[in-house]
C-alpha cells in the first residue's frame, strides 16, 4: 500500500515564499521543518511495510507529528501576516 507524503511545501502551497524565507532565516524553524519532514517520512516508510513498529507507538508519532505540523504552520502564517489561528486577532 503506497501512503503519500506530507511534506510542507505541499500542503501549505500559499506559504511557500514563507517557508522557503524562514527556512533561511530561523534556524530553530529550519531544525523543527527538517524534523517534522524527517518523521513524515519515517511515518511513511512503517505505513509501507519498510520499517516495522508496533500500532501505539506509530500511533504517537502521528499525534506528534500533526503537533509539530500545527506548530509549523503557526509559524508560516504569522511570517505571511496571517492569524496563526490563536483566537485573540493574532496576539501569538
Amino acid at each position: 500500500m503506497h501512503v503519500d507524503h506530507h511534506p510542507l511545501v505541499h500542503d501549505f502551497p500559499e506559504l511557500r515564499n514563507e517557508l522557503q524565507r524562514l527556512r533561511q532565516s530561523d534556524e530553530q524553524f529550519s531544525r523543527r521543518a527538517e524534523e517534522y519532514e524527517a518523521l513524515d517520512k519515517r511515518i511513511c516508510r512503517i505505513e509501507d511495510g519498510i520499517e516495522l513498529l508496533d500500532d501505539v507507538t506509530l500511533s504517537a508519532l502521528k499525534l506528534n507529528r500533526v503537533a509539530m505540523k500545527d506548530e509549523l504552520a503557526r509559524q508560516l502564517k504569522r511570517a505571511a501576516g496571517q492569524c496563526c489561528g490563536c483566537g485573540n486577532g493574532c496576539k501569538g
